[in-house]
């Protein structure tokens, strides 16, 4: 029963989305990888006239935890203290070019991603002190950038963190962060 209840949520989610972002079906496995340009990695090696000369703007690694039934945010992951944005080691986010996020120029380069969730409000924290586990080790004199988001509610549970980027226009994508009814949007740009 626990099963057809999880698929009908998540179809439920797939169809009707997270306010107008969907987050697409899970992998097997709970690390995922997330590009953008989306499949970047798979069309470079098996369609490369999709892409031509394009080059990838960005790449995170990172691990899917799941809700299980939990309160997420405010209890599982407490407010107001540095989260590492997933489960396991901190993702880990690639500039294949040099980006804007926030008005903050990051140069390219490899960043772990960490965040402080509160209730309305993350900040999205870049930091240089990469292959960290959790954010147990985390040292704020190595933040690279810090930009606050606003938090959006969705109607729909997304039972799996879930990391998602989409194309805003030809220099601007969106990175989006969701889980359980909480969503961030998070632009950037070259």
């Amino acid at each position: 029963m626990k099963k057809i209840s999880l698929l009908f949520g998540l179809l439920c989610f797939a169809l009707f989305g997270a306010n107008a972002q969907t987050f697409r079906g899970l992998d097997k496995s709970p690390m995922d990888i997330a590009y953008y340009p989306d499949d970047y990695a798979h069309d470079r090696k098996f369609a490369p006239a999709k892409i031509g000369n394009d080059k990838a703007m960005v790449r995170i690694t990172y691990t899917r935890p799941a809700k299980n039934g939990r309160e997420v945010f405010g209890k599982l992951v407490p407010y107001g203290k540095v989260w590492r944005a997933g489960a396991n080691e901190a993702p880990e986010i690639k500039f294949y070019q040099d980006v804007t996020i926030g008005g903050k120029k990051i140069p390219a380069g490899n960043y772990a991603l960490l965040t402080i969730p509160n209730e309305n409000e993350w900040t999205i924290i870049l930091s240089s002190d990469l292959d960290q586990w959790g954010a147990y080790s985390y040292n704020q004199s190595l933040d690279v950038a810090r930009v606050n988001v606003p938090v959006q509610k969705s109607d729909n549970v997304l039972e799996n963190f879930s990391i998602q980027f989409a194309k805003k226009d030809a220099k601007t994508a969106t990175m989006y962060m969701g889980w359980d009814t909480t969503v961030v949007a998070l632009p950037i740009s070259l």
